[in-house]
């Protein structure tokens, strides 16, 4: 399938009386963080600001970095998590995890940040009634990395995920690694096998192997589960998943052991309905306050993921689950039964004729609204939208800002917030969008909608004539 070259940016549609309308932040590849209002206005720009995700905090404070870490060394390495205030000053800053000395680079103190971190307040980091994230005092759980060896996985020298608690003096207090807990991750022989080989191999750092790529992590916070006496959902364990394993897990805070898990293998009886989850980015546990609390949200990418036999798609094993268009599901953690999706389905396509037009290959992500709406992030052609319970879209935005190496204009994640977050702007006024009827629209300039020459066809006559079909059409003219 392709697609066209040129396309409207900005807000296409927007129906203020569907929607939870407030602010969305999002990160502008090359320039920095931007808040939009509901009609595509950017309101603040804090230019420079780069994001892995960029977050807003209450009082008009935002969540991000200043820099990466050159890709020849590390990949996807961020210098530094900071916290900057509505005029961009840093008020918080944490960097100090490895003590990176670069060949040709100058030694300095890396956070080694990505993907994800969490401020303590909020375990999801979009807004929850009754759980804001503080501002100015409280611990942050933060996504990192880190290069070591384990045999258990490879002789090759790994990138490995890492989750790391900080204080806001910047003082480490806790540290989970992924590598540790291979053995609890359930790799068939098969997948162990090309593990071993090729552990998803990058040039970074002369060949590394990214074998988990865990690209999003949160703390589950209250939930009915844990109430309920379950153990596995204390508010205190970290769910996470990872693209490259299509593993999505819960972690006991307190003895670092994997206490809940999806994945690797999705071929379990209990498994038919939900399907292969595959790229996965951005599950986490909906919070209490929010419809559809206690269920796991996850934007299931497609694409490519997992290790195990080599298949018509994979030659050696790697990436061997494959599918073409992309999922958001919420499910019951406990029963694996999806409560509410949005597939190609529900956005109105044919499923598989072309059901890759809901398609994300990588990155992405989606939030619960407080109304019930779901705000998604198809990152790949960045394109951000809102979506009802029953699949209306009532608002979509498409990011004008291309990243020119990869010749996309892709969003990485995006949130909204409420209004009442920014207190240094007055409330914008709403403004309704109609959605653009596009088989009447036309480019200013363009032949414009019934101007073709058009001829009436009366009848068809058809027969053969030895082994050649002939088709006769007879015009009003009755010319052939």
């Amino acid at each position: 399938m392709t697609y066209p070259t040129i396309y409207p940016t900005g807000v296409t549609v927007y129906d203020p009386s569907k929607t939870w309308s407030g602010y969305t932040i999002f990160q502008a590849r090359g320039v920095g963080a931007v808040l939009l209002d509901m009609n595509g206005h950017e309101v603040q720009v804090w230019k420079g600001l780069h994001g892995f995700p960029n977050k807003l905090l209450p009082g008009g404070h935002v969540l991000g970095h200043t820099g990466d870490r050159n890709n020849a060394h590390g990949m996807q390495d961020q210098i530094d998590l900071v916290q900057v205030d509505w005029e961009g000053k840093i008020v918080w800053r944490f960097d100090h995890y490895e003590y990176i000395e670069d060949p040709g680079e100058k030694p300095q103190w890396m956070a080694r940040q990505h993907h994800d971190y969490q401020r303590q307040g909020n375990p999801v980091g979009y807004y929850v009634p009754g759980q804001e994230p503080l501002v100015d005092r409280g611990n942050s759980l933060i996504l990192a990395h880190k290069n070591l060896r384990n045999p258990a996985i490879s002789d090759k020298l790994l990138l490995d995920d890492t989750i790391i608690e900080v204080t806001w003096d910047g003082r480490i207090v806790w540290e989970w690694s992924c590598s540790e807990h291979f053995e609890e991750l359930g790799f068939s022989e098969e997948a162990r096998n090309i593990l071993s080989r090729n552990p998803n191999m990058v040039p970074s750092g002369g060949g590394m192997g990214d074998w988990m790529h865990i690209n999003s992590m949160s703390a589950l916070g209250p939930n009915k589960w844990f109430d309920a006496g379950d153990e596995r959902f204390h508010p205190d364990n970290i769910i996470w998943d990872a693209r490259e394993s299509n593993i999505t897990a819960i972690i006991d805070k307190k003895s670092g052991k994997i206490v809940w898990q999806l994945g690797p293998d999705y071929t379990g009886t209990a498994l038919k309905e939900l399907g292969w989850i595959i790229g996965q980015h951005h599950a986490h546990m909906i919070p209490k306050g929010l419809p559809g609390e206690g269920n796991i949200l996850v934007f299931d990418n497609g694409g490519w993921g997992g290790y195990g036999a080599p298949n018509p798609g994979s030659r050696i094993g790697n990436k061997n689950a494959l599918r073409d268009y992309s999922r958001v599901l919420e499910f019951d953690p406990t029963t694996l039964k999806i409560v509410w999706q949005y597939t190609p389905a529900e956005a109105g396509f044919t499923i598989p004729l072309d059901a890759n037009r809901f398609y994300s290959p990588f990155i992405s992500s989606a939030q619960r609204l407080p109304n019930g709406n779901t705000l998604i992030t198809e990152g790949s052609g960045g394109r951000i939208f809102e979506v009802t319970a029953g699949h209306e879209t009532v608002w979509e935005y498409i990011s004008p800002y291309w990243d020119k190496t990869l010749n996309l204009n892709l969003v990485y994640r995006a949130y909204r917030a409420p209004y009442e977050w920014v207190p240094q702007l007055p409330r914008p006024t709403e403004v309704p969008i109609e959605r653009i009827d596009v088989t009447t629209f036309r480019v200013p300039g363009a032949a414009p909608f019934g101007s073709r020459k058009e001829t009436v066809v009366q009848g068809v006559l058809d027969y053969q004539e030895g082994d050649t079909a002939l088709c006769v059409l007879v015009s009003d003219k009755g010319n052939k």
